[in-house]
């Protein structure tokens, strides 16, 4: 088996898909202009896939009350300090900014919609 997307409902669907390929460089690979808007994202490789959808049958969590722990994407970046603040420009705001242990930088930030996600430098790079 390969993955295929990992999909999440979100308050605005299409404004959401439309900051991500203005801002962390995602594509959408289906896009729908009606209820309940899902939009498939993939990565500059179009390896991974996030599905994002704004469906009434279920409430959309409250991304803000959850810690960033809980839930959160990460992107692979080779200069996460540039692209943060970039983002924050664009709308988004810090979480935290550290380095872990073994040297790789991690900066987790919440976009427009309080979804958590990190830009990550790995001293080791994961596949």
């Amino acid at each position: 088996m390969k993955f295929e997307h990992f999909g999440i409902n979100v308050p605005d669907a299409v404004a959401m898909a439309k900051w991500y390929v203005e801002n962390l460089d995602m594509q959408i690979v289906v896009g729908n202009d009606s209820p309940p808007y899902a939009h498939f994202l993939a990565d500059s490789t179009g390896r991974t896939i996030i599905e994002i959808y704004s469906n009434p049958d279920d409430p959309v969590p409250d991304y803000t009350a959850q810690h960033h722990l809980r839930f959160h994407f990460a992107f692979a970046t080779d200069d996460p300090a540039s692209m943060k603040d970039k983002l924050i420009k664009a709308g988004a705001s810090l979480v935290i900014d550290e380095t872990t242990p073994d040297g790789s930088t991690v900066i987790t930030l919440r976009d427009p919609w309080n979804t958590p996600f990190q830009l990550a430098k790995r001293t080791t790079p994961m596949p």
